[in-house]
C-alpha cells in the first residue's frame, strides 16, 4: 500500500436530510459496549443483508475485531448521536485493505431506523476519502447480496460498477476505481 497508512479522520458533524445531526468519527476501543446495542438493534433482515448469513448476535471474537483495528490496514468509521445515557452508534463504515495492498473491501451498516436520510452515503464518502484515497488505494470492493437493492442503488450512485459474482448468482461485486 502506497501512501501514508495512519492519516487520522477528522470528525465532522452531519446534518441528515430529516434534520437530525449525527458525528462521523473513528471507531475507539471503547466504542464495544455500543457497537453491540447497535447490532442488537439491527433488525433480522439488516443483519442478514450486511453479514449475508442469519446472525442473532456478534461473537465476543467479531467484537473485539471491529473495535481493535489493524491501524496500517483499516479504517472503521461509526455516525453516532446524542442518546439520552450518552450516544448511540447508529452506522458504521469500515474498509479492510486485501493483501494486493491497492485494493480495500469495504463494509456499511445503517440502523434500521437511520435508513434514507443519506446517511449511508455521507459514510461512505467518508470512507472513500479517509481510508481509500487518502491511504494510496487503487480500488474499492465489496460483495453486496442480489437481493440488498438498497446497497446496490447507493454503490452505484457512488460510481461503483457492479457485476455478478461468477461463483455466486446470489452475489454481486461492487468495485469503484481510486
Amino acid at each position: 500500500m502506497t501512501g501514508d497508512t495512519s492519516v487520522p479522520f477528522t470528525p465532522i458533524e452531519v446534518d441528515l436530510v430529516d434534520g437530525r445531526r449525527v458525528r462521523l468519527r473513528e471507531i475507539r476501543q471503547d466504542d464495544l459496549n455500543e457497537v453491540r446495542q447497535a447490532f442488537d438493534r439491527l433488525s433480522a433482515e439488516s443483519r442478514y443483508m450486511r453479514f449475508m448469513s442469519p446472525m442473532k448476535q456478534l461473537s465476543p471474537r467479531m467484537l473485539e475485531d471491529t473495535v481493535h483495528l489493524q491501524q496500517e490496514r483499516d479504517l472503521a468509521l461509526v455516525a453516532e448521536s446524542d442518546a439520552p445515557a450518552g450516544i448511540d452508534i447508529v452506522a458504521g463504515a469500515r474498509c479492510y485493505v486485501q493483501a494486493d495492498g491497492e485494493t480495500c473491501e469495504f463494509a456499511v451498516t445503517v440502523a434500521d431506523e437511520w435508513r434514507r436520510v443519506g446517511l449511508a452515503s455521507r459514510l461512505m464518502r467518508a470512507l472513500i476519502e479517509a481510508a481509500a484515497r487518502a491511504r494510496g488505494l487503487k480500488h474499492m470492493e465489496d460483495y453486496v447480496l442480489s437481493v440488498n437493492q438498497g446497497m446496490l442503488d447507493l454503490a452505484l450512485r457512488l460510481g461503483f460498477a457492479a457485476r455478478m459474482d461468477p461463483h455466486d448468482a446470489t452475489v454481486m461485486i461492487v468495485r469503484l476505481p481510486l
